[in-house]
């Protein structure tokens, strides 16, 4: 039998390992989500209002520093498959996460923008290299109890929630801390960066845990029909990713302006952080809340469901200030976003071969990055002219909605688990 590459889903592992168990690993996991997505992109959302004022920028301008992570973000899970190949997953994860403290730290160094931007690129490649990982570690570990599946996946995306909530709750305090110092600001990426370097210390756990489930593999060995049978065709699953290429565009509109918007509209600072914290938490109850759909769901049902329940999320503090809508639209949005990432693990995972799922994941992956590149600088851009963040964001519900409508359509793959749809 030749080689497995170190990409490809291990054996299940002690059959005997308590769910229990799982659930302690699924959690350690989640940090790895927590840092590349919940403090080093979402974080951003946070100190973009300080950073534009200080620095005189535009919306577009503000937008461009997220639309270069999502550039970095789409080179970085690029190379992901190659670099699993190379060093493993656990590796991947570990040195991912310690490059993204590296880049969030070095972003309270500089004030031109040119550096900046190429920081948050840097920052995005390292991010993909966390999340990709990661996920493909959170398959594997579903793989272990496969009726639990739903809930560990959950579980370990909902690690962007405990991100959120932290970055929402420590930024305004390290703000304050830097009141009356020159772009005070750079103590916030300062202590964000020392909130990546200690969540990643869990994540050592699951990493020596999964790691010895790998069997390592030099990249170059391996012969072209072996290779064959780790390719993904995309074509059969084109309805998906186009829907997944929308949320791309929709859901970073709302995570990078809804911050600027709140502030525009002159919400207290205290009510913003209880926003921003109560979304990062609800993101975490995300996993229980949609666990059954993501364990049955095989079609693109559950894409379309959470793209348009996501879309009324963003909509909502477009067409009103009232403090109980937008409560209302950050809970539901927290909710929802990143279990529409779930879902598209949960498909890969339902539809796929073992073997295929890093090319899977990562097809979605790039997809959702591609989707990513384009909205912050659009969004910025239409909120530049009239109608200003509020036209930006409905601007982004409809990308969302039109995602729901192209993922409505994608069918189980042939070959998949079954032919139930939803």
């Amino acid at each position: 039998m030749p080689p497995v590459s170190d990409t490809l889903p291990a054996a299940s592992g002690p059959a005997d390992r308590p769910l229990s168990a799982l659930l302690w690993l699924a959690l350690a996991l989640s940090m790895g989500a927590a840092v590349s997505l919940g403090v080093t992109r979402f974080a951003y959302g946070l100190l973009l209002p300080v950073m534009r004022d200080d620095l005189h920028w535009s919306y577009t301008l503000a937008g461009a520093m997220n639309t270069a992570n999502a550039a970095g973000y789409l080179l970085g899970a690029l190379g992901t498959p190659w670099l699993m190949r190379r060093f493993g997953a656990a590796r991947v994860l570990l040195g991912g996460a310690l490059l993204a403290s590296l880049f969030m730290a070095a972003s309270g160094f500089f004030t031109a923008a040119g550096p900046l931007l190429a920081q948050r690129l840097l920052a995005g490649v390292a991010s993909a290299f966390v999340f990709v990982a990661g996920g493909l570690l959170a398959a594997r570990l579903g793989a272990q109890a496969p009726q639990h599946s739903g809930l560990l996946l959950g579980l370990y995306y909902g690690g962007v929630g405990w991100g959120i909530a932290a970055s929402a709750l420590a930024t305004p305090a390290l703000l304050a801390a830097a009141r009356g110092v020159p772009h005070g600001w750079a103590w916030a990426w300062w202590g964000l960066a020392l909130l990546c370097v200690l969540a990643t210390l869990p994540m050592l756990v699951p990493a020596r845990t999964l790691q010895k489930q790998e069997l390592p593999a030099p990249a170059t060995k391996g012969s072209e029909p072996q290779k064959a049978l780790h390719r993904v065709h995309w074509r059969p699953m084109g309805w998906a990713l186009a829907g997944y290429l929308m949320f791309g565009v929709g859901y970073i509109g709302y995570m990078t302006f809804v911050i600027a918007l709140l502030r525009e509209r002159g919400v207290a600072p205290a009510s913003i952080t209880w926003f921003y914290t109560l979304l990062g938490l609800a993101v975490v109850a995300s996993a229980r809340i949609w666990a059954g759909l993501l364990t049955r769901a095989r079609a693109g049902g559950a894409l379309a469901l959470l793209n348009a329940l996501l879309g009324v999320a963003t909509i909502l503090p477009a067409l009103t200030g009232a403090w109980p809508v937008v409560l209302v639209s950050g809970l539901l949005f927290g909710a929802v976003f990143l279990s529409v990432v779930a879902s598209t693990t949960a498909f890969v995972r339902h539809n796929l071969a073992p073997v295929q799922w890093p090319a899977g994941i990562s097809a979605f992956t790039i997809i959702f990055a591609a989707g990513q590149i384009v909205g912050p600088t659009v969004v910025g851009w239409i909120a530049d002219g009239p109608g200003g963040l509020a036209r930006g964001l409905v601007y982004s519900a409809a990308a969302l909605w039109l995602g729901a409508l192209l993922a409505w359509r994608q069918r189980p793959l042939p070959g998949g688990a079954d032919g139930t749809a939803l």
